[in-house]
């Protein structure tokens, strides 16, 4: 417990699944999270059981592609908490993953990688400068083992979690002087409620499975317990770096 004590995080694509999860672990380990989300009604049920539970969060819908929203997001933090500490960028979206390469849009590739690539970048730029007046922060990019390997199909996906990967190496890179810590984090095959809802879900789940060490998907909770690591000064010395997470699937 209290892992975060004084501590205030803003966790995008919180209204369910990994977000949630992320924001009432972080909750209970004594932080203040600030979490955003496109769904209001969803976003305000995970306030009240953070609330509930003893912890302390707000919520603001945010379109993590718009730079204007982002400026809105640090600036309430920063009024309703007094800071920012921690940033995980997890908002994604997984696109049109099922379909023939040639049968995929533009329109399609450039709004998954708007939300899960460009809205990484906005969000560090951000938060940088109120980081850099605490003396440091971190900040958290949640990427994929798609960001590592190819895949058979979301070559949108890939691309936006590839880019990632990479920008959070030179983010790292260039932030390190001022004590800001990027580091990103790379999931397997997670049972969440956008894997579920997706187009051929048993198909993509099967064959996520059959090309995992540990033949499961994960749990979201394994997947916030790295994110929670990060977030804390237990990782003091990690920037740049790639936390995998997938059931051996990278080891093959």
């Amino acid at each position: 417990m209290n892992r975060l004590e004084n501590k205030v995080a803003i966790i995008t694509g919180a209204a369910g699944g990994m977000g949630a999860v992320e924001a009432k672990m972080f909750a209970k380990e004594g932080a203040k999270v600030l979490i955003t989300d496109v769904q209001e009604e969803k976003l305000k049920g995970v306030v009240a059981e953070i609330i509930a539970d003893g912890g302390i969060a707000d919520y603001m819908v945010h379109d993590v592609s718009s730079e204007e929203s982002w400026k809105e997001v640090a600036q309430k933090a920063e009024a309703t908490f007094g800071k920012i500490d921690v940033l995980v960028n997890n908002a994604g979206i997984l696109g049109n993953v099922m379909s023939p390469l040639e049968d995929r849009t533009v329109e399609e590739f450039n709004k998954v990688i708007a939300v899960n690539l460009l809205g990484q970048f906005i969000g560090v730029k951000t938060v940088v400068p109120y980081m850099r007046k605490l003396g440091g922060g971190s900040i958290i990019n949640i990427s994929s083992v798609g960001g590592i390997t190819g895949s058979s199909n979301g070559t949108a996906y890939t691309a936006s979690k590839g880019g990632s990967r990479i920008y959070t190496k030179g983010a790292a890179v260039e932030l390190a002087k001022d004590n800001i810590r990027v580091n990103s984090v790379h999931p397997g095959y997670v049972a969440s409620p956008m894997t579920k809802d997706m187009k051929g879900a048993q198909d993509f789940e099967n064959g996520a499975l059959s090309i995992t060490p540990m033949g499961r998907g994960a749990k979201l909770e394994e997947i916030a317990y790295g994110v929670l690591f990060l977030a804390t000064d237990e990782s003091s010395f990690m920037t740049g770096s790639e936390l995998i997470i997938d059931g051996g699937l990278t080891a093959l």
